[in-house]
C-alpha cells in the first residue's frame, strides 16, 4: 500500500532515535517525515514553522468570525461619548 508524503525529507524512527537533532537538521529548516516500516508515523516540524502554522489558523478563525459578522448591523459610535 503506497502513502501520501507531504515532506521532501524523511527519517526512519530509528535514525531519529540515533540522533534527533541531525534528523530535525536534514530538513534543514522545513519539516521531516519520520516513517515507522516505511509508512509516515508523523511529521517533525520546526518550532519556527509550527509556529507560523498556529498564527495561520487563528487568522483563519478571525477571518470567520468576521465573515459571520459581517451581516450584522452596525452600530455608529462617537469616541466622545465612550
Amino acid at each position: 500500500m503506497t502513502h501520501q508524503i507531504y515532506s521532501e525529507v524523511t527519517a526512519s524512527i530509528s535514525e531519529l532515535k540515533k540522533n534527533p537533532m541531525a534528523a530535525v537538521d536534514s530538513g534543514e529548516g522545513f519539516p521531516i517525515a519520520v516513517l515507522n516500516r516505511n509508512k509516515p508515523a508523523f511529521y517533525c516540524v520546526p518550532a519556527e514553522i509550527y509556529e507560523a502554522m498556529l498564527d495561520r489558523l487563528d487568522d483563519q478563525e478571525l477571518v470567520a468570525i468576521v465573515k459571520e459578522r459581517s451581516s450584522e448591523p452596525s452600530i455608529r459610535v462617537d469616541l466622545n461619548e465612550l
